[in-house]
C-alpha cells in the first residue's frame, strides 16, 4: 500500500494544476489516470492550440444550478494569474476573438507547463491506473486500482465529464459523488453541434459553408460564425446557444445580423429596380444557400421592382428570423464539455470539499459548472484546482 498526503484522480487540466500547487507546497501527491498520457483533452482543445483562458472572465460566463458558486474560486485565482504563468514559461500566445487566448505553437505547451509544474513539486503520476474502488476508513481513503492500493487523507476527484469519450471520459466522478450521498445534476452534452430533422436535410448540401449569424434561444443570443455540416449546424454561435437550448425548442437564426434586407431592397428598388432578387441576395449571403432556397421554392427570382409587401415580409422572416428546430445534438462524441454534474449545493465554493465528507474534493468539469466557449472552462479548471489546493495546504 502506498501512502500519500493527497491522491488526485484525473490527469487533466484541473487535476494536474491542483497537484502542482500541492506538490510545490511540500505535500506528497499522487495523480492517478486510466490513460496512457496526461492532458489528453488539453492536446485536442482549441484545434490543437489550446484556448487556455479569456481576457474577460466573470461569473456571468458560467452556467450552474447555483450561479454564485464560481465567484469565490474565480476571484482567488484569476485569468491574469494563469496568463502570468504562461508568460513565465515563455509561451507565446495570441487573442483570436472575443478575448480568447490561444497558444501560438501548440496545446502541447500547456501540457508541458503542467508537467514541469508537477515536476517542481515532485508529484508522482501513475498512468494506466483505472480505479476499481474507493473506500473511506475513519479519516483515510483507500483507492484500489488493478495493480496498486493507495491511501490518503485527502482525495480529489478531477475526472471531468462525459464529453469526448474517445479521450477516456467516463461517469466515474459522478459515481464517487453518489457513493458518498452527493446528488448529481443529470449530465448532458454541452457546447455541441445540432443535428437536422429529416425535413431540413436538404441543407446538408451546404456542408462546409460558414457565415456570421446571430442565434437566439429564449432570452440568450450569441453573434458569431455558423457552419453548415452534413449532420446539422455547428460553429461558435451554435455551440454557445446549445447551452441554453432544450429538446423541442426552436432556435431563431438571423443569417444577416449586420444588415437589414428590407432596407437593402428598398434602396435598390430606387437605384437599380431591374436587378434580379437572386443577384442581390447572393451579394450578402452564400450563393449556394440562395440557390437552395430558390430550388425549395422559398422565394421567386423576380426583379426587385416587382416584389410585393408579402414577399418582402417573407424574405425578412427567411433571412432574419429563421426558426430552426433541431432534431437533437451530436451528443458527447463532439461536445466540448458536459453540462450538469456534481451538485454544487453539496460542495464548499471556497474549498471544493464535500460539505458532509471530510477530505473529499471535486474540481473542474465533474462539477455542475460549465463555461461559455472561449477559454472559460479551462479557467474554471485552474481556479477550482487552486482553491482546492489552497484549502488542503492550509489544513
Amino acid at each position: 500500500m502506498q501512502h500519500f498526503d493527497v491522491v488526485i484522480i484525473g490527469a487533466g487540466a484541473s487535476g494536474l494544476f491542483c497537484a502542482a500547487q500541492l506538490g510545490q507546497a511540500g505535500k506528497r501527491v499522487a495523480v492517478l489516470d486510466s490513460g496512457k498520457k496526461i492532458g489528453r483533452k488539453i492536446l485536442m482543445s482549441g484545434g490543437g492550440f489550446c484556448n487556455f483562458t479569456n481576457l474577460e472572465v466573470t461569473a456571468n460566463h458560467y452556467l450552474s444550478q447555483n450561479k454564485h458558486f464560481v465567484k469565490s474560486a474565480l476571484a482567488r485565482y484569476t485569468n491574469w494569474d494563469f496568463i502570468a504563468l504562461v508568460a513565465q514559461y515563455g509561451i507565446s500566445y495570441h487573442e483570436k476573438e472575443l478575448g480568447q487566448l490561444f497558444c501560438n505553437e501548440s496545446s502541447q505547451q500547456i501540457v508541458d507547463l503542467l508537467q514541469a509544474e508537477c515536476d517542481k513539486g515532485k508529484v508522482e503520476i501513475f498512468l494506466r491506473q483505472a480505479v476499481i474502488s474507493v473506500e473511506k476508513f475513519a479519516k483515510n481513503f483507500q483507492i484500489q486500482t488493478a495493480s496498486e492500493t493507495f491511501e490518503t487523507k485527502h482525495l480529489v476527484i478531477a475526472t471531468g465529464g462525459l464529453s469526448m469519450p474517445a479521450l477516456g471520459a467516463s461517469p466515474f466522478g459522478y459515481k464517487i459523488a453518489e457513493q458518498f450521498n452527493i446528488p448529481v445534476i443529470p449530465p448532458r452534452a454541452s457546447l455541441v453541434p445540432f443535428t437536422w430533422k429529416d425535413s431540413d436535410k436538404h441543407f446538408a448540401t451546404l456542408s462546409g459553408i460558414a457565415l456570421p449569424i446571430r442565434a437566439t434561444c429564449g432570452q440568450q443570443s450569441f453573434s458569431n460564425q455558423m457552419l453548415f455540416t452534413h449532420r446539422g449546424l455547428s460553429g461558435p454561435a451554435i455551440l454557445q446557444i446549445s447551452n441554453y437550448w432544450d429538446l423541442g425548442e426552436t432556435v431563431e437564426i438571423d443569417l444577416l445580423p449586420s444588415d437589414d434586407i428590407s432596407t437593402i431592397l428598398s434602396e435598390l428598388r430606387q437605384s437599380s429596380p431591374k436587378l434580379q432578387l437572386k443577384t442581390v441576395l447572393s451579394r450578402y449571403l452564400p450563393k449556394k444557400l440562395v440557390e437552395l432556397w430558390l430550388e425549395q421554392g422559398d422565394f421567386k427570382d423576380n426583379v426587385i421592382a416587382q416584389l410585393s409587401k408579402a414577399e418582402l415580409a417573407q424574405l425578412d422572416q427567411l433571412i432574419h428570423h429563421w426558426q430552426f428546430l433541431p432534431n437533437g445534438t451530436e451528443g458527447y462524441r463532439t461536445a466540448e464539455v458536459t453540462m450538469g454534474g456534481v451538485d454544487t449545493d453539496f460542495i464548499s465554493s471556497k474549498t471544493m470539499q464535500a460539505k458532509h465528507t471530510e477530505g473529499l474534493y471535486f474540481i473542474g468539469e465533474v462539477l455542475d459548472v460549465i463555461g461559455w466557449l472561449g477559454g472559460y472552462n479551462f479557467q474554471w479548471a485552474w481556479s477550482s484546482a487552486f482553491a482546492c489546493a489552497e484549502a488542503i495546504i492550509e489544513k
